[in-house]
């Protein structure tokens, strides 16, 4: 069968020879690393350039930020310096002068940088957040320099022309340098402070704003503003005038044949007139598109035709329909217990069927089977793996799965499981595995039945897994278990008790650091099992149990509901992992206290030939107290993803 997921997200994703991926980073838009990834799918050449033939065409939050970025830096410098002549030209025009439109200009932008390093040390660094009620974004929004330059440059020029106009007029009354800029600053100075306290208080009020890019809008306004019209205006304007003299009014001798600005009116605002629409231009980069990227067209998903049988997740389970094999990515069968012997000898044993489905190729399926004599203190496993649907002999209403027979290998009996409404059939027979603590034949026929109801965890069956997606999952707690074993060629006769798991979804990996899983029968009745999935970083996202009363009612345990201490440690002499080897279980709704320890330390399973993983799986002894009464007990405890990687 198809892989559902593959088909739909290609038929999201893909309209004739256009596919689109997406690819999650843990760098924000704005990061060095997240625009420097966008750089190197773009390129041509290094590790992640595109085969011959093909265009990647990069899109999302780091591109937008890149491709504004590099757009901006391209564009600005030409519309700066077209600003910077125009203005040079009028002012010229204006004073007459070769000397004050070049000082206006660079005290002019004095004022603007101080206001961009302002903007800096508040908005990118966070000084002030606090006080002024934001979030530090670590940065500076890519267009907030443009619009501040382009309304500053104004406004600081507009201060300017006020300021020197009126010191150009008392030089041409009189001749004296010191005299024009004193009563120019004298005549101007009420109007450019009333006129920039005006300002300074309408754009201080966006510091109120919310929207952190009106907020810093208007600080960097109001605090460029504040600088121009004091300390720009009021101190260096005039000092530099009184220390260049004379030299503020030169104008060289070919030049003086220029119009004065009293003639040449209706030219300067045909040049301001042709100013404005560049310099908006280049302040909003409308003549140009902004992504360097030619927007593609995102493809549509096409019709998908949904399979009429598929209902979406989750749906009620149906026993003893859902015993039998299902349409998922993942799915197993496992069977757990413990037996006794005649003569007292006790055993712990598990066998378990995986189910695989991968996109179009064949179903795959692996088995273990492993025995545990808790009173010698041997422990063998074995593993068995086969492609194909000749595995699968299920009908409606229950499971039925054999593994085929090798004629060649001393394990030539099949293994088996089937059954289905609590009546199974489990067996096996194997030469235990290389990799196992004990050698010899060994193997099982047994007959289970239950003696509860299936108990559905998290009380409807469903296990959300979040991102990894979901199973359906439910277990036989408490089955009667009688037949056989095996062990070095030596049929015993046993009986005890058998726990059953069933689990299927569309998921593939849950847990990215493995889990432990805890199956607790009490001698009162009781039935427990405690899940606790952990991520690669140690945490555990996913935290849950079940509590199965001796009538069969259930009860689901959040992870806030009990706890879980390891008491000791032990260490594979193959592998080297370090596993839990010892646990102490408390549920205070139960008033219920469990002691577990191993019965033989060694129960590790290195199952790389089958299912690629190593893992602890073993019978433990229990000892548990409620309500002041102590209950004996038996467990079984599964522990993955404590084997280092390449172990072995």
């Amino acid at each position: 069968p198809r892989d559902r997921f593959v088909a739909l997200a290609l038929a999201a994703t893909t309209r004739d020879d256009l596919t689109a991926f997406t690819i999650t980073t843990p760098y924000g838009p704005n990061r060095d690393e997240g625009r420097a990834l966008v750089a190197d799918l773009r390129s041509g050449t290094g590790a992640l350039a595109p085969p011959a033939g093909m265009t990647v065409l990069v899109g999302g939050g780091a591109a937008d930020v890149a491709d504004v970025v590099g757009r901006v830096a391209a564009d600005f410098p030409r519309t700066a310096l077209f600003i910077v002549v125009t203005t040079y030209l009028v002012l010229f025009l204006l004073l007459r002068s070769v000397v004050l439109p070049a000082k206006a200009l660079i005290i002019n932008t004095l004022s603007i940088v101080a206001s961009f390093g302002a903007l800096v040390w508040i908005f990118q660094d966070g000084n002030l957040s606090r006080l002024l009620g934001f979030q530090p974004l670590g940065f500076v929004e890519t267009t907030q320099p443009v619009i501040l330059f382009c309304v500053l440059f104004g406004l600081s020029m507009d201060y300017e022309v006020f300021l020197l106009s009126r010191m150009k007029e008392v030089w041409d009354r009189t001749g004296d340098n010191q005299e024009a800029v004193a009563r120019g600053l004298e005549r101007s100075g009420r109007i450019v402070t009333s006129a920039a306290l005006i300002v300074v208080v309408v754009a201080g009020s966006f510091a109120f704003a919310d929207i952190v890019l009106i907020k810093a809008l208007g600080i960097g306004m109001a605090i460029a503003v504040a600088l121009d019209a004091t300390v720009v205006r009021a101190l260096l304007v005039p000092a530099t005038m009184r220390l260049l003299g004379k030299w503020n009014w030169w104008l060289p001798s070919g030049l003086r044949r220029v119009p004065r600005i009293e003639t040449a009116a209706i030219a300067g605002l045909v040049i301001l007139a042709l100013a404005a629409g560049p310099v908006l231009a280049g302040c909003t980069a409308a003549g140009a598109p902004i992504l360097a990227n030619e927007p593609a067209p995102h493809p549509l998903p096409a019709a998908v035709t949904p399979a009429p049988s598929r209902l979406p997740d989750p749906q009620p389970i149906a026993l003893p329909a859902d015993d039998g094999p299902h349409d998922r990515l993942t799915e197993w069968w496992y069977d757990t217990g413990h037996l006794q012997a005649a003569d007292g000898t006790r055993y712990g044993f598990e066998e378990v069927i995986f189910r695989a489905e991968r996109g179009g190729l064949p179903v795959t399926w692996a088995s273990h089977l492993a025995v545990t004599d808790e009173t010698h203190g041997t422990f063998r496993f074995a593993q068995r793996t086969e492609i194909g649907p000749q595995v699968d002999h299920s009908a409606s209403g229950g499971f039925d799965l054999a593994f085929t027979p090798d004629p060649a290998a001393s394990d030539a009996l099949p293994w088996a499981m089937a059954g289905g409404n609590g009546d199974d059939r489990i067996s096996g027979l194997a030469a235990a595995d290389a990799a196992s603590p004990d050698g010899g034949l060994f193997g099982l026929d047994l007959r289970l039945h239950a003696t509860k109801p299936a108990a559905l965890h998290d009380s409807d069956g469903w296990i959300d897994f979040g991102p990894a997606g979901g199973s359906y999952y439910y277990s036989r707690t408490a089955m009667d278990a009688r037949g056989t074993l095996v062990l070095d060629g030596k049929q015993v006769p046993v009986t005890g008790s058998a726990w059953f798991d069933h689990q299927w979804g569309d998921f593939i990996a849950v847990g990215g650091g493995g889990w432990d899983w805890f199956a607790v029968n009490l001698a009162d009745g009781t039935d427990l099992t405690l899940s606790l999935v952990r991520d690669t970083d140690g945490s555990y996202p996913l935290v849950y149990g079940t509590v199965v009363a001796p009538d069969g009612s259930t009860r689901h345990l959040p992870r806030d509901a009990f706890h879980v201490e390891v008491t000791d440690h032990w260490t594979s002499p193959s592998t080297g992992a370090v596993y839990p080897a010892g646990w102490q279980v408390s549920i205070p709704g139960e008033d219920l206290a469990i002691d577990l320890r191993p019965t033989v330390p060694d129960q590790e399973l290195d199952t790389r030939a089958s299912t690629g993983v190593v893992y602890w799986e073993g019978s433990q002894r229990v000892s548990a107290t409620r309500v002041g009464t102590k209950l004996g007990g038996e467990a079984y405890v599964e522990l993955t993803g404590y084997a280092p990687a390449g172990a072995r």
